[in-house]
């Protein structure tokens, strides 16, 4: 798949993926959530692929929400699509993926830029960053996983009052309320993100992928996040990553992981 809406390139053992639409913030349309998808599932398929990292082109934004002139005059069988579809294409792709996805949030996370942003699993965003979930003031609600991740994130009460006033906080504000990891300066963004990364692709690949499903079944209705974990453990044994990681611990040297 061709790409016209983000640059999806390999460093190492990190896929970066930048959103590119500079002049239009880069709002997510309807293209860019396929070219997202694609680059996205092409990462987790990709054994040489340990960490994802997302973040937008420019100076001013993340992303700063979606393309409005693409659905401002549908219906509402026409909206609930757009909802479910966004959800199956990116927003719940990006948060079961096997491998960790770092937002790295340079300027404004608005409505489905900063649901993309909580769809990740760990977010670093730059000192000029502003989220939010301006929806309401549209008339709607947030469809992409906002109302439901935003309050696993910050709390129900932090996001009934962020969701109903539409007011964006800063980058520090958000790291007070959990919202994000870390805030660096804009020029430090992308090499916080990688410092993560390096430290996360140093551990097993598999172990990883199996904590990232404990830790997601924790937050799914009508699922036992603790017989999952136990599943998960389970598995990990079964793997030529236990073997080398428990055998490179009793010989006293760092393991080689294969993700395997």
């Amino acid at each position: 798949m061709e790409y016209n809406n983000i640059i999806s390139e390999k460093e190492g053992y990190f896929q970066i993926i930048t959103i590119n639409r500079p002049k239009q913030l880069n709002a997510l349309n309807k293209e860019t959530i396929a070219e997202l998808s694609d680059a996205f599932s092409k990462a987790d398929n990709d054994k040489n692929v340990r960490v994802v990292i997302v973040t937008g082109s420019g100076e001013k934004a993340f992303v700063a929400g979606a393309d409005i002139k693409e659905f401002y005059k549908f219906s509402v069988e026409e909206g609930k699509r757009l909802s479910a579809e966004g959800h199956q294409k990116l927003f719940d792709l990006v948060e079961n993926l096997s491998k960790p996805v770092i937002a790295a949030i340079n300027g404004f996370a608005l409505g489905g830029g900063l649901e993309l942003a909580m769809s990740c699993h760990i977010r670093v965003a730059s000192e000029n960053a502003k989220l939010g979930l301006p929806e309401v003031s549209l008339g709607v609600i947030p469809g992409y996983g906002g109302t439901q991740r935003l309050a696993q994130l910050v709390g129900k009460g932090k996001a009934f009052e962020m969701i109903t006033t539409a007011q964006m906080i800063s980058a520090q504000e958000a790291y007070q309320y959990h919202l994000v990891n870390y805030v660096t300066s804009p020029e430090e963004l992308l090499n916080k993100a990688k410092d993560i990364a390096t430290k996360i692709s140093r551990n097993s690949p598999t172990a990883i992928a199996s904590a990232i499903r404990s830790i997601n079944a924790g937050y799914k209705a009508g699922v036992n996040g603790f017989e999952v974990e136990i599943e998960e453990f389970g598995k990990c044994f079964g793997t030529p990553d236990f073997i080398e990681g428990t055998t490179a611990f009793v010989e006293k040297r760092k393991p080689e992981f294969k993700g395997e």
